[in-house]
């Protein structure tokens, strides 16, 4: 449901206050010193540094004891309604791009530290289904992958190591969504080359937002009032992956005043589309070209013209990972958006799979969100896409681990096995299958470990490139684990027959700072 409104904007509860006491009559009384005596005593460790102090801390955080809840904090930091001028100009940066690989898919036999999980054994059916349909070449068939996440998607890390490892085993489809342009400074997609102009306007679901709450497919909107907001894509000049195409889309909002778009194919082919319509309206536009090497540019031509994303896909059998990152977001944050506008843009998509991978900012907020309100509000994302995409198939990852640091050591945020339970049994109660990055790099303190062998970042809480890339290569390999069995079961799995084989690398890597590795 839109509500472009914080909840610290809520009333606050009622207090009753308890009768007055004399402030150095309270502090002076034998009961309020011993209780500064023995509060003392338990703050003296933390105050100290090294490992044995670290042990004498009673506060630790404790599978079985939840932590303290702190009081709601606001979802966007109270983020304006309107729009802003996009950041940067758009531009290619190689710097950004994640290294190109060598074929890898004898990889998918490897087991990954952990398996998917999947009480229904049925979570991941639809998208499996069309996967085997896409590994016997029948004609036309194409397995769409839909992966929305925070900042790892925004610069495109694990989502990119996923892509390439299943285009590079089934087929390459096309490179998938984009939005018109960066959303936000050092936005990135690899393997296509992307470039815009920074005269875009832009509405987020992080904020500003949208008055209408409508933010296509992706999270942002954009506007453009005049030829000097354009965008271009093409396919990359070098590489392995995205270097043909052959179907150009845009999706924008048709409504009343709406002014014309010019699509210009190779530089010389211009196409017109207006967007003026009575009412407003998601639409879509298309454009088959020739499979090859190609290049589109869209220009405003005469404003206001509200685009939301465009894709390049192929027609040929294959997978297309759309990557929909969105820096700063939390899961609930896609309920910013008009719920009808977003089932819509969906559907338009119609993806067959859809990942969900968020936690890192959830993480960063401790508990100022409490567990309880997340799985409200993640019940919530869900239900809707179970309710705009009933067919398709739903997974949920959840983060990596986020250390904070305690004196001279790294310790898990005390939220995060608690957002990962959270986020566990959310995915189990709508149907979807899960896949636990936080155990399989090694749980607890394993952020740590991954930092030292650099694996993690130095901000305690984002992997590396070569992390991301670590991240991107399990979930590959799950998937790959969970569809063998689904085929060798006939195309209906039987209890169990995931992560058969896999039982001493998951054990494994439940222990505290065991260190798994793909």
């Amino acid at each position: 449901m839109f509500t472009p409104v914080s909840e610290s904007n809520q009333a606050p509860p009622s207090v009753t206050e308890p009768n007055a006491v004399s402030p150095r009559t309270a502090l002076l009384s034998r009961p309020a010193l011993a209780m500064a005596t023995v509060g003392l005593l338990v703050a003296l460790p933390y105050a100290l540094p090294g490992k044995w102090a670290s042990r004498l801390r009673l506060l630790q955080p404790r599978d079985d004891e939840p932590a303290r809840t702190a009081p709601a904090a606001s979802d966007s930091a109270a983020a304006p309604v309107g729009s802003v001028r996009v950041a940067e100009e758009t531009a290619d940066r190689e710097d950004m791009a994640p290294p190109q690989i060598v074929p890898v898919s004898s990889a998918r036999t490897k087991p990954p530290p952990r398996p998917i999980e999947d009480p229904t054994d049925q979570a991941l059916h639809s998208f499996f289904a069309k996967l085997a349909k896409v590994e016997r070449k029948d004609p036309g068939a194409i397995a769409r992958i839909l992966h929305y996440g925070d900042s790892l998607l925004a610069v495109d890390l694990v989502a990119s190591t996923l892509r390439r490892q299943l285009q590079d085993a089934f087929g390459d489809a096309g490179h998938g969504w984009m939005p018109i342009a960066n959303p936000t400074p050092g936005y990135f997609h690899a393997d296509v080359s992307r470039r815009a102009s920074s005269e875009w306007m832009i509405s987020r679901v992080v904020g500003p937002f949208s008055p209408d709450g409508l933010y296509g497919l992706g999270g942002f909107s954009f506007i453009g009032g005049s030829r000097a907001a354009w965008s271009r894509f093409a396919t990359p000049s070098k590489g392995t992956f995205g270097r043909s195409v052959s179907r150009f889309g845009v999706q924008y909002l048709a409504q009343p005043g709406g002014g014309d778009l010019e699509v210009v194919i190779d530089g010389e082919q211009k196409e017109l589309i207006s967007t003026s319509a009575e009412s407003p309206k998601l639409m879509s536009w298309e454009k088959k070209v020739p499979d090859g090497e190609h290049s589109f540019e869209l220009r405003v031509v005469k404003g206001p013209v509200r685009a939301f994303g465009t894709w390049m896909d192929r027609e040929v059998p294959g997978v297309i990972l759309d990557s929909a990152g969105i820096q700063g977001a939390r899961l609930r944050f896609l309920d910013q958006a008009d719920d009808a506008h977003w089932a819509e843009s969906l559907k338009q998509r119609s993806p067959d799979l859809v990942i969900l991978e968020f936690g890192l900012n959830e993480a960063a907020d401790d508990f100022a969100y409490p567990m309880d309100r997340y799985r409200e509000t993640a019940t919530k994302v869900l239900e809707q896409v179970r309710a705009a995409l009933p067919e398709a198939s739903c997974l949920m990852v959840s983060p990596n681990d986020v250390a904070i640091k305690r004196g001279t050591d790294l310790a898990t945020r005390p939220v995060v096995p608690y957002l990962v339970k959270a986020q566990r049994e959310v995915s189990e109660k709508a149907g979807c299958a899960f896949f636990d990055v936080y155990q399989a790099m090694g749980g607890y303190g394993s952020m740590a470990t991954w930092i030292r062998k650099g694996l993690g970042g130095p901000d305690y809480t984002h992997p590396t490139t070569i992390g991301a890339d670590h991240i991107g290569t399990w979930l590959y390999r799950a998937l790959m684990e969970r569809y063998e069995a689904w085929k060798a079961a006939g195309g209906k799995p039987r209890p169990g027959d995931a992560g058969v084989g896999d039982a001493d690398a998951a054990s494994a890597s439940d222990a505290p700072g065991s260190d798994a590795a793909p």
